[in-house]
């Protein structure tokens, strides 16, 4: 009966030593920063102006709105561009939180 009661304590043991080991991390794994390809700068270079180009034309989008704006006022109008405004500050939204964005995937 003790030998019984001797290998139930010692596996009772055991398994309390499994369950508390520590669980190895599950997530994603760092598989290091990698290498650019071949012409990446010259890739980059593109983005770059692409994106001064995009700024402008938001800077330009909102200077238009604002003619408008003023314009239509002086007739006695001037509320019906809200919604141009929203569409051009979403495009500027949008184009300052781009390098987030896509750091969020890559």
């Amino acid at each position: 009966m003790s030998t019984l009661l001797a290998s139930v304590l010692d596996a009772s043991t055991q398994l309390t030593h499994t369950l508390a080991a520590p669980v190895p991390p599950s997530g994603v794994p760092d598989v290091g920063g990698g290498e650019a390809p071949p012409g990446a700068e010259d890739l980059l270079k593109i983005l770059r102006w692409v994106a001064w180009t995009v700024t402008i034309l938001c800077v330009a989008g909102i200077f238009g709105v604002a003619a408008r704006m003023a314009v239509d006022h002086s007739r006695g109008g001037g509320r019906d561009h809200a919604r141009g405004l929203g569409f051009v500050l979403g495009a500027c939204l949008l184009l300052g939180s781009a390098s987030g964005i896509v750091g969020a995937f890559v």
